[in-house]
């Protein structure tokens, strides 16, 4: 509120409304296992502290712990964390957990620290971490960080690999290699890289954008690794002729810990970078969020018209942010909600559809998707 006097007694006010806050991005959920805390109710966590105040201290055989810890010392500022419930069969378990995330607007990705404590065999890993992707699927907006299993060899993270990314979910997550050694934690004591990992997809997101690749990327809090992977290691598991790769942690000389891949777990060429796939999945959740109030408004021009006009405008600003690529909007995107993408059996159905192309690599190279609205949400087509 601004005041200015010209006339002595007589002023003019002006009110100017508070900005709206932006859309957060790089806010995870853990599920995992605690010595205390509610079960399968979500907590909001902005310090390390409340962490410890809710779930207690460092267990012996657990990795919620060194997860948020780490989410929170490589630049992670807001989380949320979901207790597992221990006494249910594991993968009733991560079910129940899943399932109390019903009500959370706020996160897009999700770690499940404790997933190999929980787990009795690699092929049960295997099924808790598909389940991860198909939960990701539905949910149309969220973004799995998914850890190796312990003792992990070359030879055994190229099968995890390849039986993850054969879900119809694979393009909804990313794959981390090798675990690491952290701080505080017992002498020759490994744990999974996820939490890490996260907090550095945060800062990313709150420095650059969702846009910028989450790689390259100096772990803090990390004093070794489970497995020295060699440049012959790094060519075979993310190599440049096919899709779907491992994102590999890497000692690097004179460069400490770093991030060295930013590969989604998808075969498909047009979803191989996280930061690709994320940025539609930021999409998605904006329109929700900007648009929830359209599932009650009549499904004709003059919606169409106002979706068109507002994801345009929220399109522009990734431009201007440099999301997208071109030297001209209509070289880095277009947007069409009209009769065409809307026909009687669409608006039948009580969903509107808006089909959106982007240009996130090369100018006029659209990767173009379908959003659906209707009563539940905003999905991709």
């Amino acid at each position: 509120m601004v005041h200015y006097q010209s006339v002595p007694g007589v002023y003019r006010e002006e009110v100017f409304p508070a900005p709206v806050p932006g859309l957060l991005t790089g806010v995870p959920v853990f599920l995992g296992l605690a010595s205390r805390g509610a079960v399968n109710r979500p907590q909001r966590l902005t310090l390390w502290t409340q962490f410890l105040s809710s779930f207690g201290d460092r267990p012996s055989d657990r990795y919620l712990f060194y997860a948020v810890r780490g989410f929170f010392s490589n630049g992670g500022n807001l989380c949320y964390v979901v207790r597992l419930n221990e006494d249910t069969a594991p993968e009733d378990s991560l079910a129940e957990g899943l399932e109390a995330l019903a009500t959370l607007d706020a996160i897009d990705l999700i770690c499940v620290p404790d997933l190999m404590h929980l787990s009795q065999s690699p092929e049960q890993v295997q099924r808790m971490q598909t389940a991860v992707l198909e939960y990701c699927q539905q949910a149309g907006d969220r973004f799995a960080l998914l850890d190796a299993l312990p003792n992990a060899t070359v030879t055994t993270i190229q099968q995890q690999q390849q039986a993850l990314s054969s879900h119809p979910g694979a393009l909804n997550g990313a794959l981390y290699f090798p675990w690491i050694q952290v701080e505080q934690s017992p002498a020759g004591m490994f744990v999974p890289p996820c939490g890490h990992i996260a907090g550095v997809y945060a800062r990313r997101d709150r420095e650059v954008g969702v846009y910028q690749t989450p790689a390259n990327v100096l772990l803090e809090d990390v004093l070794d690794l489970s497995i020295s992977v060699s440049d012959a290691d790094q060519a075979l598991l993310n190599p440049g002729d096919r899709n779907a790769g491992i994102n590999c942690l890497r000692s690097l000389p004179g460069r400490g810990i770093r991030i060295w891949g930013g590969r989604t777990l998808s075969q498909d060429f047009n979803w191989r970078y996280i930061n690709v796939r994320r940025l539609f999945l930021t999409v998605a959740r904006w329109i929700d969020l900007t648009l929830a109030d359209a599932a009650f408004e009549t499904n004709d021009f003059k919606l169409w018209v106002r979706i068109e006009r507002e994801l345009t405008t929220f399109c522009e600003s990734l431009f201007q942010q440099g999301a997208l690529k071109g030297s001209t909007t209509q070289e880095a995107f277009y947007v069409k909600c009209d009769a065409e993408t809307n026909p009687p059996e669409v608006r039948a159905a009580g969903n509107v559809v808006t089909e959106i192309g982007l240009a996130p690599a090369i100018p006029n190279e659209f990767i173009v998707v379908r959003l659906i609205h209707g009563n539940a949400g905003v999905v991709l087509g």
